[in-house]
C-alpha cells in the first residue's frame, strides 16, 4: 500500500497543515510530520500528527535542517515536502538543489516562485496571458504623495511583497486597505514604508461586494506541467480581524468552467507544477471575474476540495509518488466548508445562501476540517472547540450581523 511508501512532511501548524494532513490520512492511514514554532495550534495533541516544535523553522537552513531529519529517519520512503503558508515557500524552494535524494518537494524554481507571488510581477503576467485583474496602480518607494490614481475610491492598498511586510510591524497593520479617501491613501503608505518596509505597494479600484463576490481555485498541476485538478469555491464569508482579513470562513464549491479554463491555460503556459490556488472576485460592473493574486501553495481553505470528493494528498501522491498519469479534472460536487461555527455563519453570511446552505448541511454535504472522529483527543478537542467559542466575540466586534 502506498502509506507505507512516503512520509509527508508539512511546514507550518495552522488550519491549512491540519487539513492537509487529514487529507493524506483520510486517503492512505499515514501520519504527517508537521513542524510548528509554538507548542499550541490546531495541529498539537493530535492522533494524525507527529507535531514537532522548532524556533524559526520558515528559515532556509531550517527547512533543510527538519527535512534531512524526517528524511534520514525514513531512508526507505519518499519525504513528501509541503509548506503551509507563505513564509516557507522561499525556504522550500530555495533548496531545491539540496534535498536528499528520497525527498519530494513539489515546487517551481527559486525564481519563478518570487515572480509569481510577487504582486506587481504576478499582475504584469496576468496582462501576458489575458487575465482579468483590477485597475492597479504601482507605488514604489519616495515617490510622495504627488502621484495620479486613475480611479475613483473606495482604493484598496496592499503590499506588493507580503513576507517582508509582515515583517516591519506597526500599530495598524492590516493585511490589506480598503480606504474611501485618498488622504487615507496617503497616511498608509507613510505608515508602511515608516515601519520598514521598501519593496512597492499596490494601489487598487475597489471591486464592489460583499464576502459573497469572492471565489477561490484550487489547483493541482503534474510534474509535467498539466494541470490534473481545479476546484472552484463561491466564499459566502471570510474573517475581518486587521491579520485574518481575507481568510476564508465559508465556501461552497460550485463549477465555473470558463473560469477554469482560462487560468489553466496560464498555469500550463508558465509550466507550473504543485499546489496553487488563485484569489478571485466577481465584478457585477463587467460580469468578469478578476485576480487579486496566486498563492503557488494549497490555501488555508484547501479541505474544501478534499471535503467535496477531491482529496488533495491522494492528487500529489499519484503524480510523485505513484507515477500516474493523471486526466485534468474540474470539480462539480457541490459541498459546504466552514471553520466557523454554524451559528456564526448563518449570523453573518448573506441570507440568500442560506437556503442553499441548509440543503447541503441536510445532505451531510458539509464539514469542519477540524472535526475528524478519528482524531477526537480530549485535549486537542477541547482546545478547537475553545478557539471555535472565539469566533463569536471576533465577528461581533467587527461586523453586523445579516437580517
Amino acid at each position: 500500500m502506498a502509506a507505507i511508501n512516503f512520509v509527508p512532511v508539512l511546514l507550518g501548524s495552522d488550519i491549512n497543515a491540519y487539513s492537509m494532513a487529514r487529507a493524506f490520512h483520510e486517503a492512505y492511514g499515514v501520519k504527517s510530520v508537521v513542524y510548528g514554532m509554538y507548542p499550541a495550534s490546531v495541529c498539537a495533541g493530535s492522533k494524525i500528527i507527529d507535531y514537532r516544535v522548532r524556533e524559526n523553522n520558515d528559515r532556509v537552513d531550517k527547512v533543510l535542517e527538519n527535512v534531512n531529519e524526517v528524511a534520514r529517519e525514513h531512508p526507505d520512503k519518499k519525504i513528501l515536502v509541503l509548506g503551509c503558508g507563505d513564509n516557507y515557500l522561499n525556504s522550500i524552494s530555495a533548496n531545491l538543489p539540496n534535498y536528499p535524494e528520497n525527498v519530494i518537494a513539489p515546487y517551481v524554481d527559486l525564481s519563478m516562485l518570487e515572480t509569481l507571488i510577487h504582486k506587481e510581477k504576478f499582475y504584469e503576467l496576468c496582462d501576458k496571458y489575458g487575465i482579468d485583474h483590477p485597475a492597479t496602480y504601482v507605488y514604489h518607494k519616495g515617490e510622495g504623495h504627488g502621484f495620479t490614481l486613475p480611479f475613483e475610491g473606495p482604493f484598496v492598498v496592499k503590499p506588493a511583497e507580503s513576507d517582508t511586510y509582515w515583517k516591519h510591524p506597526f500599530p495598524t497593520q492590516k493585511k490589506a486597505y480598503v480606504l474611501q479617501t485618498r488622504e487615507e491613501v496617503d497616511q498608509v503608505i507613510d505608515d508602511i514604508y515608516n515601519a520598514g518596509y521598501e519593496d512597492s505597494l499596490i494601489i487598487q479600484d475597489f471591486i464592489p461586494g460583499d464576502d459573497s463576490y469572492m471565489r477561490v481555485v484550487t489547483n493541482y498541476s503534474g510534474a509535467d506541467g498539466k494541470v490534473r485538478l481545479m476546484c472552484v469555491g463561491h466564499v459566502l464569508l471570510e474573517e475581518h480581524t486587521a491579520h485574518a482579513i481575507g481568510n476564508h470562513a465559508v465556501i461552497i464549491t460550485e463549477p465555473e468552467p470558463e473560469l477554469c479554463e482560462k487560468l489553466k491555460g496560464f498555469l500550463e503556459a508558465i509550466h507550473f507544477t504543485g499546489f496553487s490556488n488563485f484569489d478571485i472576485k466577481y465584478d457585477q460592473r463587467d460580469g468578469k471575474f478578476k485576480a487579486f493574486e496566486i498563492n503557488c501553495r494549497q490555501g488555508r481553505s484547501n479541505y474544501y476540495v478534499t471535503g467535496a470528493g477531491y482529496n488533495l494528498a491522494k492528487c500529489l501522491v499519484e503524480d510523485r509518488v505513484l507515477g500516474r498519469e493523471g486526466k485534468l479534472t474540474i470539480a462539480k460536487n457541490r459541498h459546504l466548508w466552514w471553520v466557523i461555527p454554524p451559528k456564526v455563519a448563518y449570523d453573518y453570511v448573506n441570507p440568500k445562501y442560506h437556503e442553499d446552505m441548509h440543503t447541503l448541511e441536510s445532505r451531510d454535504a458539509v464539514v469542519n476540517p477540524l472535526f475528524y472522529k478519528p482524531d477526537n483527543g480530549l485535549v486537542r478537542t477541547l482546545r478547537i472547540m475553545k478557539g471555535q467559542r472565539r469566533y463569536v466575540g471576533w465577528y461581533a466586534s467587527c461586523m453586523e450581523k445579516v437580517k
